[in-house]
């Protein structure tokens, strides 16, 4: 990732965190209007726990940027465990899209183009190794299926 384009994550997320948590259920709110199907993934969830947990994440993700071996390891893992909460692989396109409507709406006109671009380019960046660690378990939950159908 460009160093221009991790700085713009980093010091908008920095405007953005004092009302991430607050903002946790307006992402769901989006991510549901746009992928209503997305939504029995959360059939048993403490919605509010939930969005704690995605800002955390996303938190977490921003402090890594400068770290691409921790930050590889971290965001494979959460696609390898997303694909046991039974996520697919056109979801992650709704969960961008929720993320740069949410960041629009809590930054208000400090959203500018160069940040929308920037959290794009970083999004699209972390969903590729999300979704890539994500087919190999899918592929791997999927092995021992095709074996014992053939026996």
């Amino acid at each position: 990732m460009r160093a221009e384009t991790e700085r713009l994550v980093r010091e908008s997320w920095a405007r953005f965190e004092p009302v991430a948590e607050q903002s946790a259920g307006f992402f769901y709110d989006k991510l549901f209007e746009l992928d209503p199907g997305a939504q029995r993934l959360f059939a048993r969830t403490d919605m509010e726990a939930q969005g704690r947990k995605v800002m955390q994440m996303f938190a977490e993700i921003v402090r890594t940027l400068d770290q691409p071996e921790e930050l590889v390891t971290e965001v494979a893992d959460l696609g390898r465990r997303h694909v046991h909460y039974g996520v697919q692989d056109s979801q992650y396109a709704s969960v961008g899209t929720a993320l740069l409507w949410t960041l629009e709406q809590g930054l208000g006109p400090a959203f500018t183009p160069e940040i929308r671009n920037a959290w794009t380019e970083a999004y699209l960046l972390l969903s590729s190794i999300v979704r890539r660690a994500a087919a190999q378990e899918q592929a791997t939950v999927a092995q021992p299926l095709s074996r014992s159908s053939k026996t």
